[in-house]
């Protein structure tokens, strides 16, 4: 099983102007290799295959001697991205999807990661060795696990620098949480709902950072753009998103380690996130990327092997709409926060949600409530 791990790394100004250096050159490199694909399909109508394109890199490395100084691997990747760029292009294409990007050329300073595969890098104490590079500061806050297959540098808009290390771990199933099940209902006025009656309070991270946020874009757009002041006044903007994406990826990974700690079967809604940010009006919209229900189902999910839990996600259809305990279907607009059934159920929609989202995730496993944890007293 592969695991990531996430860390600071501290390099000196010698060494951050050598990753920035480096990042350039695979930027030149990125771009001339979706070049010479684009231009052969354009021309010939023949593509180009990775290997071919590796095989460049010799005659590059003549013309422009500055390549000599990036690791050989470091460089390859970055011909294996344009290659992923392509394949994602062409999946989306076959699949049917509307307004499908084709590979972009990247600008000047939008090249911002570069990855060792399998050599050129050396992990001992408190010390990352880049080949090409040189030894750098790294916070090991927690420590690594499994053997290291590869490690990503990036820099962050702020100008920190990270590093992505992935490591196979060994895996030791941990026994499945036998009778602990719970449906998550995911919303605005609540961040959580579950089937039990709990809920957790939506944090709000960007509207309550807005106003700051607002504030400094305001200030970055009196300046010239380019300007001294204006790359000043830029990185304020850039440090409130990544306090921002901060706080809410800590809350996110707090929360999903909470449910999959206490329960054995955890069930979501598979919702079209994306769609529904599409189809909303601005300010909703808004609230839907603020809440990022994506990210904490994926965080969920990732974390629940590991902890001997099953994660299900149930079509979203009427789970809001029907009544929980006889089925029926009751119609309600977004500001109806309680659900009334002629069966004589009243509840919180959320709630009521929940409900039906456990039922559905049981159903799908082959499952009722009763079996599953015969004290909540669903049947």
């Amino acid at each position: 099983m592969l695991k990531a791990f996430r860390y600071r790394l501290y390099p000196t100004k010698a060494q951050k102007t050598k990753i920035d250096a480096t990042l350039e050159l695979l930027r030149w490199v990125y771009n001339e290799t979706l070049a010479v694909r684009k231009n052969s399909w354009e021309r010939e109508k023949k593509s180009v295959s990775p290997f071919k394109t590796n095989k460049l890199l010799t005659g590059w490395k003549k013309e422009r001697p500055k390549l000599n100084s990036v690791f050989s691997q470091v460089l390859q990747d970055a011909q294996v991205r344009v290659d992923l760029a392509f394949k994602v292009f062409f999946r989306r294409v076959k699949s049917g999807e509307k307004e499908v990007g084709y590979p972009r050329f990247k600008g000047r300073g939008r090249y911002d990661s570069l990855t060792y595969t399998q050599f050129g890098y050396k992990l001992e104490s408190n010390k990352l060795t880049l080949a090409k590079i040189g030894a750098i500061r790294v916070k090991l806050h927690r420590p690594i696990q499994g053997e290291i297959r590869r490690i990503t540098v990036r820099r962050a808009s702020t100008g920190k620098i990270f590093v992505s290390i992935i490591a196979e771990v060994s895996s030791n199933p941990v026994p499945f949480k036998d009778g602990s099940v719970v449906g998550v209902d995911v919303g605005l006025e609540s961040f959580a709902t579950l089937s039990n009656g709990e809920k957790t309070a939506n944090p709000r991270f960007f509207k309550n950072e807005e106003y700051e946020l607002t504030k400094a874009q305001r200030r970055l757009s009196l300046q010239k753009k380019g300007s001294i002041e204006w790359h000043k006044r830029l990185k304020v903007v850039q440090r409130v998103h990544e306090r921002i994406a901060n706080k809410r990826s800590n809350f996110i990974h707090q929360e999903s380690r909470k449910l999959v700690n206490r329960f054995g079967v955890i069930a979501f809604e598979d919702l079209n996130v994306k769609g529904m940010q599409q189809n909303n009006n601005h300010g909703l919209a808004k609230s839907i990327a603020d809440a990022s229900w994506g990210m904490f189902v994926n965080a969920t999910r990732n974390k629940a092997e590991e902890a001997g839990s099953k994660v299900v996600l149930v079509n979203p259809q009427y789970t809001s709409q029907a009544c929980s305990r006889c089925g029926l279907i009751v119609p309600k607009d977004l500001s109806e926060r309680i659900h009334q059934c002629e069966c004589g159920l009243v509840m919180n929609r959320d709630l009521n949600a929940a409900i039906n989202i456990l039922r559905l995730g049981l159903q799908s496993l082959g499952l009722t409530a009763v079996e599953a944890h015969p004290l909540q007293g669903w049947e």
